[in-house]
């Protein structure tokens, strides 16, 4: 039996950068009953607190079973329940010098590539310390227009991200939730995040269920398969409900 339940956060738990449904809420919580449950994304701490943790009815202890591995598993946060707050176990941070030439990388790169949006919905590319990413239509871009806007460019935003990866050979790009581009340190991405995991919790891969819809080779789920952890892929959230929805039926 699994100890461990892992999932990516957009598309997996919830629409892209939206909260939780109260059935996905209802369902985390159910299953911090019985697992230990990781949440590993592209996303900053406050991005999973707002989508995730504040939609949650959990208690201390119920909080103190989960794992927030927030941009790509750079950062690892977990609660403490006698302070009932989340305390950060480690940083992977850039200098600033890497992330000066992350940023002019991939402005260049998504203006060649004819992805550099004209009218953005707020900032196109985010310094989050541990990443950088940019977000072809802006990180706060509606939900219903980042869906058209994936059908449609998904090949061109991977010529991007190969574009990208040749001249960034340091560092690694993956495509991301449905409009962006993750970059990290080279080696840092989410297979070094469950490798953390498995130490701190003294398990071995064959214990983790990960779940994610980036698992094809270049998305940012893809190292957590190719590590060997058995993962499920999902389209959207409703798919992984009915994923937990059968894992909670059998206990």
């Amino acid at each position: 039996m699994k100890k461990v339940i892992a999932f990516d956060l957009d598309d997996t738990l919830a629409i892209s950068k939206s909260p939780v449904a109260d059935r996905m809420g209802e369902l985390l919580v159910q299953l911090l009953d019985h697992f230990e449950v990781c949440i590993i994304s592209g996303g900053k701490f406050e991005q999973f607190k707002k989508q995730v943790i504040d939609r949650l009815e959990a208690s201390p202890e119920q909080l103190g079973r989960m794992h927030l591995m927030p941009t790509c598993g750079t950062r690892y946060y977990r609660y403490d329940a006698l302070n009932l707050d989340w305390e950060l176990q480690y940083a992977e941070d850039l200098t600033e010098d890497e992330k000066a030439t992350i940023t002019k990388v991939l402005e260049e790169t998504a203006k060649a590539g004819g992805l550099w949006p004209e009218k953005p919905y707020g900032d196109v590319i985010e310094d989050r310390n541990s990443q950088v990413s940019i977000s072809f239509l802006g990180q706060q871009a509606p939900p219903d227009i980042k869906s058209e806007w994936a059908a449609t460019y998904a090949a061109e935003r991977m010529k991007v991200r190969a574009a990208a990866a040749d001249l960034l050979p340091d560092f690694e790009v993956r495509a991301g939730g449905s409009t962006t581009l993750d970059v990290t340190r080279i080696g840092i991405d989410k297979a070094y995040g469950m490798h953390k995991l498995l130490q701190a919790l003294e398990i071995s891969k064959e214990d983790v269920l990960f779940m994610g819809d980036k698992l094809q080779e270049g998305g940012n789920d893809y190292p957590v398969k190719a590590m060997g952890i058995d993962s499920v892929e999902v389209d959207r959230w409703e798919d992984t409900a009915l994923a937990l929805t059968a894992i909670l039926h059998v206990l």
